[in-house]
């Protein structure tokens, strides 16, 4: 198989490095991984870190079509990108690409992000999703979550993501699991599948003043477990249901989901099971969406950015 007939597309995020080998048809050929991510990367040593790492497929392909998003393409990257203003097609995100070419003949396209300029009191901005959300596809009206460390709501209309929100819900779950007054008590990882992972998605979602607001539900996971009402082994679990579940109760309450409607999880790790849990708990239905959604977005912008004409 020649270059012409392979794409390699990277993951190159804070503090990992991925790239995928795949065909025309975004078929996975092989794959590579590494822990260079950018933060370990000194400046100017981005393109010798990448030509060593992809030196295999080149020794067997000749020079190669690369595809880049996420933070590789951000501030503490390689190269600043810019962030298109929403609503967005593959068109504009391939418009505002960038490639360039490296010394072994390489061609390395960096896609942009995306930014919400109607989101208060700053506009919202993704890296990396907009790739998620192309290859998941604009075709048809969607309401898309991608879970992850900052999980994104974004809605699909009109061929274009519209608009989208942050949420920093994997973020805090990992800062009070490990570093507050649960890190010393909890004695197992979260389960989404447990009673108690479901007793935390339901204490979220628990309307009325009695329950109090979040920061009051999130002490309720240590005063449960000082009332012998929670084991140690279900702390994390709870926690994680309580956090997850808060996150869909404030989509629900910003207007992105009412009781009975029909959503998108688009991911590619265990976080799909947690958030289609979450959201059948939550009455809603989960439509399904492919787990190489980023691979085959990044080809499409990719292809775009090559052939504007089509």
């Amino acid at each position: 198989m020649s270059a012409s007939d392979v794409t390699v597309v990277l993951d190159w995020g804070t503090s990992s490095f991925r790239a995928f080998l795949v065909d025309g048809n975004a078929t996975l050929l092989d794959s590579s991984e590494s822990a260079q991510g950018i933060q370990s990367v000194p400046a100017g040593e981005h393109a010798r870190v990448l030509s060593d790492a992809l030196k295999p497929w080149r020794g067997r392909h000749g020079a190669l079509k690369i595809v880049a998003a996420g933070m590789i393409g951000s501030r503490n990257g390689w190269i600043e990108m810019p962030y298109v203003p929403a609503p967005a097609t593959p068109i504009d995100l391939a418009a505002a690409s960038r490639t360039i070419e490296l010394p072994e003949g390489d061609r390395l396209t960096f896609v942009p992000g995306l930014t919400d300029r109607t989101a208060y009191p700053f506009p919202d901005v993704m890296r990396g999703e907009e790739t998620q959300l192309v290859g998941f596809g604009l075709d048809r009206p969607a309401t898309v979550v991608l879970p992850g460390t900052h999980s994104k709501w974004a809605r699909i209309e009109d061929g274009a993501i519209q608009c989208f929100r942050t949420f920093v819900t994997g973020e805090v779950f990992a800062t009070l699991a490990n570093h507050s007054f649960l890190a010393k008590v909890a004695t197992a990882p979260a389960d989404h599948r447990s009673a108690a992972f479901r007793e935390g998605v339901s204490l979220a979602m628990a309307d009325g003043t009695e329950a109090g607001g979040l920061l009051t539900r999130l002490f309720a996971v240590r005063t449960g477990w000082l009332a012998g009402k929670v084991q140690p082994a279900e702390m994390k679990s709870r926690l994680s249901g309580l956090v997850v579940g808060w996150e869909f109760r404030e989509a629900r309450d910003t207007g992105w989901f009412r009781k009975g409607d029909k959503i998108a999880v688009v991911g590619d790790d265990d976080l799909v099971a947690v958030y289609t849990a979450t959201a059948e708990f939550c009455d809603l239905s989960v439509e399904a969406a492919p787990a190489d959604a980023a691979i085959r977005g990044a080809l499409r912008i990719s292809e775009l950015a090559r052939h504007p004409a089509e």
